[in-house]
């Protein structure tokens, strides 16, 4: 059985610019979205990567049809009367849970299978149970599956989040929108992606205020009222870091267009106090490097923090600087797996429970490596261009779940590497 493998080899520099695509991490939940939107929504930006086709499935498997034309998606969930997500769909794929809140919203209950995804921690789902049992809603855990109903009616609550959850913010909010009086999330995330996904809650005709704060408030509508509506989906901040990263790796200089640099002040100001030039305007970001790279200490925290989803690459960085920096991770307890992998190619990282010390080498070798998730998979890429030799980089599913076209990006800024089956 043939697998596709990428080659990654010595690459002098990468130069020039890449255009950022739509978020990940914000696309999945908008098409989770479009169901109480009862017709046909349109999504601009979206990225052509497998986990949007898992959530396209998804819709599929409730009604609902899904249409893509280039970057944009026609979601159409007119016919939209199943509850029940199938196993083989949400097993792959943790971001498939997101369909609690609208499946609650639209028809008062939901049977959804317990998620998969990147095997990075246990990222249990406690805290989405905890707010929509706060407005209501009742949970019964039945072979795996979890059966949702609202036997008692839906009411408005106020709910404080013992940690600003993504997801349960996100369930939250689209579980409420359609709750009559005035819900509020105290301690929420404040993520783009919650912004992007607000935002296009009111183009259906929901009333969510205070998105992108630590609270937010979402006054109920009914839900005959809400419609579908035409969003284009925000820029992916996590691909602009990755890209940024193999910048400062390699020396660019390296522009990242289509992107706010709001969304990545924590890391612009990590990459500026490891030695790097950082230039920015309204919608791009320029990395640049001629010094040595410089240690500096990391931690993972929630938005507007460092974000755990850029914790390898910036791993990698520090693999290459002289000295030894820590990098602490606070949001999953697995995603060290990454330097396991990068030390088998030179470099010096000992892991002590959620801290990774970081020995820097003045340089790598090509190895073959396998991408443990889809972060580390990105950021062993990058090694591979970085090492002496040649890399190759296996279990490459992990990478296509989140970046649309990486290896032809790559080449375009001139690195040297490939794609194949063997």
């Amino acid at each position: 059985m043939s697998e596709e493998i990428i080659i990654a080899r010595e690459t002098e520099n990468l130069t020039g610019s890449v255009r950022i695509g739509g978020a990940k991490n914000s696309a999945l939940k908008l098409v989770a979205a479009a169901i109480l939107g009862q017709g046909a929504s349109t999504l601009h930006n979206v990225p052509r990567i497998s986990d949007i086709d898992i959530m396209a499935d998804v819709i599929r498997s409730l009604g609902g049809t899904v249409e893509r034309q280039g970057e944009t998606l026609i979601v159409d969930t007119t016919n939209a009367t199943g509850y029940e997500t199938p196993y083989e769909l949400v097993s792959k794929m943790r971001a498939s849970i997101s369909v609690l809140g609208p499946l609650i919203g639209r028809f008062g209950h939901a049977r959804v299978a317990m998620p998969g995804g990147c095997n990075i921690g246990a990222r249990k789902i406690d805290l989405h149970l905890k707010v929509l049992q706060s407005i209501g809603v009742q949970f019964v855990n039945d072979h795996g599956y979890l059966y949702a109903s609202s036997p008692n009616g839906l009411h408005s609550a106020e709910v404080y989040l013992d940690f600003p959850s993504v997801g349960a913010t996100e369930n939250m909010l689209m579980a409420s929108v359609v709750v009559e009086g005035t819900s509020v999330i105290d301690n929420a995330a404040r993520e783009p992606e919650i912004v992007d996904l607000a935002n296009m809650l009111n183009a259906m005709g929901c009333k969510v205020e205070g998105a992108g704060s630590p609270t937010i408030t979402i006054t109920g509508v009914p839900l005959e009222s809400l419609h579908p509506c035409e969003h284009t989906t925000v820029a992916d901040r996590i691909e602009a870091g990755t890209f940024l990263a193999a910048g400062a790796l390699m020396g660019g200089p390296l522009t990242v267009e289509g992107i706010d640099p709001s969304f990545l002040r924590m890391a612009l100001m990590k990459l500026t106090d490891m030695g790097c030039s950082v230039e920015t305007t309204e919608d791009s970001i320029t990395v640049s490097r001629t010094e040595p790279l410089r240690p500096v200490d990391i931690q993972t925290l929630p938005h507007p923090g460092f974000p755990t989803d850029l914790q390898a690459q910036f791993c990698l960085l520090c693999a290459m600087a002289d000295g030894t920096p820590v990098i602490t991770e606070n949001i999953f307890e697995n995603r060290f797996m990454f330097a396991y992998e990068l030390n088998r190619m030179g470099s010096d990282i000992t892991v002590e429970d959620h801290h990774a010390i970081v020995h820097g080498v003045k340089s790598l070798q090509g190895a073959p490596v396998s991408c443990p998730d889809l972060r580390g998979g990105a950021a062993l890429v990058i090694a591979g261009l970085a090492a002496e030799g040649e890399t190759r980089i296996h279990d490459l599913h992990h990478i296509d779940r989140g970046y649309d076209n990486y290896v032809g990006k790559l080449q375009s800024l001139g690195a040297n590497i490939e794609r194949l089956s063997i």
